[in-house]
């Protein structure tokens, strides 16, 4: 019993001799290379801006003035504002970790409901407008109810619609085109969008505004809001999301409806792009091709949770001054294809190597 009750004192007085130094521990020295992957894991949009800038640094040293002056620059602007405009769409699904191949044929449904509801029923432009952009967002609605409530993968639900909205884009308007010099003249809002105004010999569209507008929103809503926050929880993994206290659902809802809102937006600069409605538009075709590119180029990871939508606006960028610089240097048009194909590969390889490194 004594030695019992005499214990307690001991170890006071081992204590009161102890030392009193906090433990402190040597950090881990890393190499170059460990340092380039944190870099590139904190900052995943640094890749395609690194190669972007590259890219433009080369056709530059080629083709010298004629590539650099403001009207090439933003002419490769404009003729990105769609797949731009699409690629953040595609970027909202795949931070998800799903995908979505019916971006492109919801995007010339639209445009074609909006010349439809103008000169078929009379509807004014703007309403008109307004009606694409409802049906698009409905669409999305289906894809995200299908994904998050019937648990179908999002690749089939979205081969699936891809194939619903090109049938009903072709029944529905029975492959009727309006042309520019109608919309023009009876419904000129339709091309709102394609409004051209220049600034110190450089020319810009409104389409192109509502682009840059789109992608630096998104970006604050994904980095400072918990909504953004919630996207990355669901796409890094939505069991663990759920535990946290995440409504996986609405999350998941609100992600393809507002997907399916900004392809109707791409719809309407469509219009503005290309002057016309035609429901043969490619971009219903390859729209959705063209957005991924762009993403995976611009180093989102097709596995969720992971990327910046700064980024795949810099990938669309990519593909956009090897087209417009190739085509100025008199190069083969399926040069532009293999130096794309290799870019996507090197970006799938970039980011399978933060992962694994990471892990």
């Amino acid at each position: 019993m004594s030695s019992h009750t005499a214990s307690p004192e001991n170890f006071e007085a081992a204590a009161k001799g102890a030392s009193r130094d906090v433990a402190s521990f040597q950090p881990h020295r890393k190499g170059f290379v460990g340092h380039c992957h944190d870099l590139l894991h904190s900052t995943p949009a640094l890749v395609p801006l690194i190669v972007l800038i590259v890219a433009l640094a080369l056709f530059g040293t080629i083709l010298g003035s004629k590539f650099f002056s403001p009207f090439a620059l933003t002419l490769i602007l404009q003729q990105v504002q769609i797949v731009g405009v699409l690629a953040a769409a595609q970027s909202l699904i795949i931070l998800t970790a799903g995908i979505d191949l019916s971006v492109g044929a919801i995007a010339v449904l639209t445009s074609v409901i909006m010349g439809q509801f103008t000169f078929r029923y009379g509807i004014p432009p703007f309403f008109a407008v307004i009606a694409g952009l409802a049906f698009g967002t409905g669409i999305g609605a289906v894809n995200g109810w299908l994904v998050s409530k019937v648990k179908l993968p999002p690749f089939i639900v979205t081969l699936g619609m891809w194939q619903i909205v090109l049938a009903a884009n072709y029944l529905y308007s029975a492959n009727e085109t309006i042309r520019a010099q109608d919309i023009e003249s009876d419904a000129a809002f339709l091309q709102f969008l394609g409004t051209k105004f220049e600034i110190g010999g450089a020319t810009f569209t409104l389409g192109v505004l509502l682009m840059l507008a789109l992608v630096l929103g998104l970006a604050y809503a994904l980095r400072s809001t918990a909504w953004g926050r919630h996207v990355y929880a669901v796409g890094d993994d939505p069991d663990a999301a759920a535990l946290a206290g995440v409504n996986v659902h609405r999350t998941l809802m609100s992600v393809y409806m507002l997907v399916g809102l900004i392809c109707g937006l791409a719809g309407w600069v469509m219009i503005g792009r290309f002057g016309s409605v035609s429901p043969s538009a490619t971009t219903g075709v390859i729209g959705n091709i063209q957005a991924i590119t762009a993403v995976v180029i611009g180093g989102i990871s097709l596995f969720g949770g992971r990327g910046s939508i700064l980024g795949a606006f810099f990938g669309a960028l990519i593909v956009g001054v090897f087209e417009l610089g190739l085509r100025m240097a008199g190069a083969n048009p399926q040069w532009t294809y293999l130096l794309i194909g290799a870019l996507i590969i090197v970006a799938v390889t970039v980011d399978q190597w933060i992962r694994k490194v990471s892990a």
